[in-house]
C-alpha cells in the first residue's frame, strides 16, 4: 500500500504552511474557503487518504515517528533501564494510534553533548521526532527548520528549550523529597554523589534540590563530591566522600544506578547499608527493588513521560504555530529498606 503524503508534502505543494494543511486535513475552522480548496488540491494530487484511528480524530497529520535515545561511546547497556520504559509508553501509545514507529540512536559524551546524528532524520518517512535523554545543541533547531518537522524532547535540552515541546521530570522537587526523607529519619550529614557543575541539567536540579532540603530545615554542613552520573564514578566518589567525611549518615545519589555504586563503595570499605549509611536513589529502576537492601528511591512515572510526548508531536502535529508546551511529571518517594532512622 502506498503511504499517505506527510503535512510537509501537501504544504509545499499548495504553497502554505503546516499549521494550515492540518486544520484543514483535521476540519477545522477558520480557514478560508481559499485555503481549503489549495489544501485539498494539493492532498488529492499527492494521493492523499483520510484515516481513522478508532474513535479518535483524524489522524492523518502523523503516520511515522522517529524515536531518538542517546547512547554513550562507552556504554555497555543495550537499552538504558530509565529509557527503556519511555520506550515503552511512546510504543504503545503509537500502537493505540496506528502509527509507525522508527528507532535510532544518538550518540553523546559522558556530559550528554551530542556527537552524531543518525541518518533516520533524513528519512522522507518521518513525519515528527521524538528525542529522550541527550544535551541538544543549537544544531537541533537548525535540523528542525530544514527539516520542517516537529520534534519534542523527553528528559532532554537545548539551548532553545523554548521553541520544542518537552517531557521533564520535576527534579527539584523530587530530590527536596528524597533528602527530606533522610533528613525525617533524624539524618543531619548527608552527602551527595552523581553530580558535578557541568552535569546534564536534570542532575544539576537534583543537585540543587539537596541544597534546597537541607537550607529548609537549617542545615549548613553539605557533603557534596563531584563525579559522573555512572556506577564506577559513585563507586569512587563515594570512597573518596566518606574518606574525607566519616561523620556522614546517609547518602542522596542522583539516581539509581549512581545508587548502586554507593552501596558497592561503603561494602568495600566495611560499613553497611543501612545500619552504617543510609541510601536515597532517584528513577526506581527494576534494579532499585531487586538489590540488598531494597533501594528507598524517588519514583518517576517513565512510561506516562512517553505516552505525553507522542501526543505532544500528535498535537504540534495539528497546530503547528502554537506556543511551546512543557509537561513536568511529578514524582513520588519510595520507601524501601535502604534508610533506618538515627537514634539520638
Amino acid at each position: 500500500m502506498t503511504k499517505n503524503p506527510t503535512m510537509r508534502e501537501i504544504a509545499k505543494i499548495a504553497g502554505v504552511s503546516l499549521s494550515s494543511v492540518s486544520l484543514v486535513l483535521n476540519n477545522k475552522p477558520n480557514v478560508t474557503p481559499e485555503m481549503r480548496e489549495r489544501v485539498l488540491d494539493a492532498a488529492s494530487t499527492l494521493g492523499y487518504r483520510p484515516r481513522i484511528a478508532g474513535n479518535s480524530p483524524l489522524a492523518t497529520s502523523l503516520s511515522t515517528v522517529g524515536l531518538l535515545t542517546k547512547r554513550r561511546q562507552d556504554d555497555q547497556l543495550i537499552v538504558n533501564p530509565f529509557y527503556s520504559h519511555i520506550i515503552v509508553g511512546v510504543e504503545r501509545e503509537c500502537q493505540r494510534n496506528n502509527i509507525n514507529l522508527m528507532y535510532a540512536n544518538v550518540e553523546v559524551d559522558e556530559r550528554n553533548h551530542t556527537l552524531s546524528w543518525p541518518a533516520m532524520l533524513l528519512n522522507d518517512l518521518v513525519d515528527g521526532v521524538i528525542i529522550v535523554g541527550a544535551f541538544l545543541e543549537q544544531a537541533i533547531s537548525d535540523i528542525s527548520m530544514r527539516l520542517g518537522r516537529s520534534i519534542v524532547l523527553v528528559d532532554a535540552y537545548t539551548s532553545v528549550n523554548t521553541m520544542f515541546d518537552s517531557v521533564v521530570i520535576d527534579n527539584l522537587g523530587g530530590a527536596i523529597k528524597a533528602v527530606s526523607h533522610l533528613i525525617e529519619n533524624n539524618h543531619r550529614h548527608i552527602g551527595l554523589i552523581g553530580s558535578n557543575p557541568e552535569s546534564y541539567p536534570s542532575v544539576l536540579e537534583r543537585r540543587q534540590g539537596y541544597l534546597v532540603a537541607l537550607a529548609q530545615v537549617g542545615i549548613h554542613d553539605t557533603y557534596i563530591e563531584d563525579g559522573y552520573l555512572t556506577r564506577q564514578g559513585a563507586f569512587e566518589a563515594t570512597i573518596r566522600l566518606l574518606h574525607k567525611s566519616p561523620e556522614i549518615t546517609a547518602i542522596f545519589a542522583c539516581n539509581d544506578e549512581t545508587a548502586l555504586g554507593v552501596i558497592n563503595a561503603i561494602r568495600h570499605i566495611g560499613l553497611r547499608v543501612p545500619e552504617d549509611v543510609s541510601i536515597v536513589g532517584f528513577d526506581d529502576i527494576d534494579l532499585a527493588q531487586e538489590v540488598i537492601p531494597p533501594l528507598t528511591t524517588i519514583h518517576v512515572d517513565k512510561v506516562l513521560m512517553g505516552t505525553m510526548a507522542l501526543r505532544l508531536l500528535r498535537d504540534r502535529m495539528d497546530d503547528a504555530d502554537k506556543a511551546a508546551i512543557k509537561t513536568v511529571v511529578s514524582t513520588q518517594l519510595i520507601t524501601r529498606s535502604s534508610v533506618r532512622y538515627l537514634e539520638d
